[in-house]
């Protein structure tokens, strides 16, 4: 498959409105047109059973590689031909089952194209070990001899023979090939009993408010209550829930975790970590530096903690539930529907340039989003970038506050990137890694911030968005340093030959807890009852991912500060970076912006700017 579908940070926390709440119609034009992929599911299928048919010819190619640089072309253009069309169905997929997961004939279409996906890969599995075979020095021969063959598969090739120690042979590919649809279904297990069968309790607030489903569309809407027994209220019905499955969903990730670590082993990678990091060619330094740069700025985060419980007028412990409520209240209520959302866009994001603007003012004139929230819709936010031949797709489940509005920005970053890329790079380079989509996407919440910040009509207003960058910064750079460490954790238990279950993963994610919001310094109290908070996070089902949210976040600190600042070349050299596509590794693209992700710099750059926030709240506060 092609790109990932790139989710917001925030969307860890899923941003909906209360189930059972009384529901507008949504206006049509705030819905996706699927029609731009496929005309109808009909068209779908008789799509996918060309791609079938087409895929099912591939392995004819076995074999004809190492003959001439035209045979090598013709066999990897085949191929290459094949895996757009799988992205695009699976584009198509994806989205219709995330419209209503309900649905069961939509949910059975998505299995359809992870077991076309499947297929697809098995039928190439002889690819890599054939062009190992052929041999780096053949292989420079051909694309000297053809142009076209290393313009667009050039970084491919070399990424294979890069990967030679860890590539088997075709028969034993093959079988990888053919168990990868076997190891998606953790998260198709997660994703069916969390969004569509966990049975969510009911609860009455101290106003008399009757939330009849406390499921995460409500538990998002009101652990925000400036009443601290309402927010204990919601938080100790919420996570009873899920502790109630807190060994069916240790199986779950248990069985994502063992998925992980058998593709290491099979593949002769020291660990899954290495295994995780090689596709991108990370070194390990990267996500070693984070971990060290976030545990060193956990006297910033503490100093965070104490400004929130101060301003909250708390006596006694801070409580884990005490982090959602705003830290400043405002007397008018925030509002920003969906046009103003888009003209702030518009506005934030003018200093990338002219093109930038152009290509988000023609992904709003088109029908790209969904919106807002209808009861079985997919939870969160996110864009999906895999139909490479039409545009990118966006989901959202927006409210009208600040935090859609953040979301909204970020989503659009990552489809500008999308757009920026596919323009520039051809399909076979256009598979950007994560570790550049989140730059691209936090930049633009960081940007927004800066620009609420200083187009704000009052104090309050100003200080309740210096508040909300610091949550930006506590959710995306320590609250996802914490989870790449959990993940970690967790391999290295299995590596050590331990057994993991739910209980165990709890007590793990409990001390990381504990750790990070400062429970032995008397800083923050964790209630243990909270600790399953673990099996909320999708994100664990996408391998070791989420460290790359809190890396990007560091680099956007960067990047948006000399941006900001007119720093000669910054801004070019950013651009560059998302045109790059995947035509180079994230890390070298990241140097050649002008930033090296494993030294400190760019992470204290973040620690700097949260200080930064800190200083100017405290600042606006002794003001009379």
């Amino acid at each position: 498959m092609k790109r990932f579908v790139w989710t917001a940070a925030v969307a860890v926390l899923p941003l909906l409105v209360a189930a059972g709440a009384a529901e507008a119609p949504v206006p049509a034009a705030y819905e996706w047109n699927l029609g731009d992929l496929y005309a109808s599911p009909e068209a779908w299928t008789a799509a996918k059973d060309k791609t079938a048919a087409a895929a099912a010819k591939l392995e004819s190619y076995k074999g004809t590689l190492g003959k001439s640089a035209q045979d090598m072309l013709a066999a990897l253009d085949a191929i290459s031909a094949v895996r757009k069309e799988t992205d695009r169905l699976g584009a198509y997929a994806t989205l219709k089952g995330d419209e209503d997961v309900r649905v069961a004939p939509n949910q059975e279409r998505r299995q359809l194209a992870q077991d076309l996906a499947s297929t697809v890969a098995e039928k190439t599995s002889w690819l890599t070990p054939e062009v190992l075979a052929v041999g780096a020095e053949k292989v420079k021969a051909f694309e000297a001899q053809s142009p076209d063959l290393k313009k667009r598969f050039g970084f491919m090739l070399e990424n294979i023979l890069r990967g030679a120690p860890h590539t088997l042979g075709a028969e034993a590919e093959s079988v990888m090939a053919s168990a990868s649809n076997v190891l998606m279904q953790p998260d198709n297990i997660y994703s069916q009993l969390s969004n569509g069968e966990l049975p969510f309790p009911s609860i009455t607030l101290s106003d008399g408010t009757v939330i009849k489903k406390l499921d995460q569309a409500a538990y998002s809407q009101y652990r925000i209550s400036p009443n601290r027994e309402d927010r204990k209220a919601v938080f100790d019905a919420f996570w009873s829930t899920w502790s109630k499955y807190e060994g069916t969903f240790g199986a779950s990730l248990n069985s994502q975790v063992l998925g992980e670590e058998f593709d290491a082993k099979v593949r002769h990678y020291p660990d899954a970590l290495s295994d995780a990091l090689f596709a991108d060619n990370m070194p390990e330094s990267v996500y070693r530096q984070l971990v060290a740069q976030a545990n060193a700025g956990l006297p910033t985060f503490y100093r965070y903690l104490k400004l929130r419980k101060k301003l909250l007028g708390i006596k006694g412990d801070l409580h884990y539930y005490d982090m959602y409520p705003s830290m400043f209240t405002l007397n008018e209520k925030l509002h920003f529907d969906v046009p103003q959302s888009e003209a702030i866009a518009l506005d934030v994001t003018k200093v990338y340039g002219p093109e930038y603007t152009a290509m988000l003012k023609k992904g709003f004139s088109g029908r790209w989003m969904d919106v807002l929230h209808r009861d079985g819709k997919a939870s969160g936010a996110y864009m999906n970038p895999a139909a490479y031949d039409v545009h990118p797709y966006l989901l959202f489940n927006h409210t009208y506050d600040y935090e859609s509005l953040s979301t909204f920005v970020h989503e659009w970053g990552h489809a500008v990137h999308t757009l920026l890329d596919d323009e520039t790079q051809p399909y076979e380079t256009s598979n950007y890694s994560t570790f550049i989509a989140e730059t691209a996407s936090i930049s633009n919440e960081m940007l927004l911030n800066d620009y609420m910040v200083a187009h704000a009509k009052t104090k309050a207003e100003k200080l309740y968005y210096l508040g909300q960058g610091l949550e930006l910064i506590r959710t995306t750079f320590f609250r996802q340093t914490m989870f790449g460490e959990f993940q970690l954790k967790l391999h290295e238990a299995v590596e050590k030959g331990e057994a993991l279950s739910g209980k165990k993963m709890t007590q793990i994610y409990c001390d990381l807890l504990k750790h990070y919001y400062g429970d032995d310094k008397g800083v923050t109290k964790i209630d243990p009852g909270y600790c399953i908070e673990w099996a909320f996070i999708p994100h664990f089902y996408y391998g070791f991912y989420v460290y790359q949210y809190a890396t990007s976040m560091a680099g956007a600190a960067a990047f948006t500060r000399d941006i900001e600042d007119k720093k000669p070349g910054t801004r070019d050299r950013f651009i560059a970076m998302l045109k790059a596509g995947g035509s180079d590794y994230p890390y070298v693209l990241y140097k050649k912006a002008g930033l090296d992700m494993a030294t400190p710099k760019p992470y204290q750059a973040l620690i700097a700017r949260m200080n930064h926030l800190m200083d100017e709240i405290d600042a606006l506060e002794k003001q009379k």
